[in-house]
């Protein structure tokens, strides 16, 4: 018999960890999408305030404005597949329960997602001219 991590939640009851996994009558390719499509709306939402040069005062609402992006996200992929956005959000609960099934959606989605935001910014946003950037005073 395979002896898993159990950790007390509560009540006295030994629960066993869990790693992230799909709900019942989610694919796998559902749950890439919606890995994808969090991360590169968390990434892109960091991109605009924390480290576009342009953005000027917008840079003091970024914590706010990442935060709203993880908890939106959360609230609307975390019943499916919960949303990690983060390949180490998955791989350390993995590790310790030793569940790998499905692991390969929370490690291609974020970093496909991640990939496509920095890009789209970069290609579509970022001005490359070399103007002299204000300074932020802080």
């Amino acid at each position: 018999m395979e002896e898993k991590l159990k950790v007390n939640r509560g009540g006295g009851e030994l629960k066993s960890t869990g790693a992230f996994t799909l709900c019942s009558g989610l694919s796998v390719w559902n749950a890439l999408v919606f890995e994808i499509v969090m991360t590169f709306g968390l990434v892109y939402t960091v991109y605009a305030t924390a480290i576009d040069p342009k953005k000027g005062d917008l840079g003091v609402i970024a914590p706010i404005a990442i935060g709203f992006i993880v908890g939106a996200n959360i609230l609307v992929g975390g019943a499916f597949d919960g949303a990690s956005m983060n390949p180490a959000v998955s791989f350390g609960p993995a590790l310790v329960s030793w569940t790998w099934t499905h692991q390969w959606v929370y490690w291609a989605g974020p970093i496909i997602g991640a990939g496509l935001a920095g890009v789209v910014y970069e290609l579509f946003f970022i001005n490359h001219s070399h103007e002299q950037v204000p300074s932020a005073e802080y």
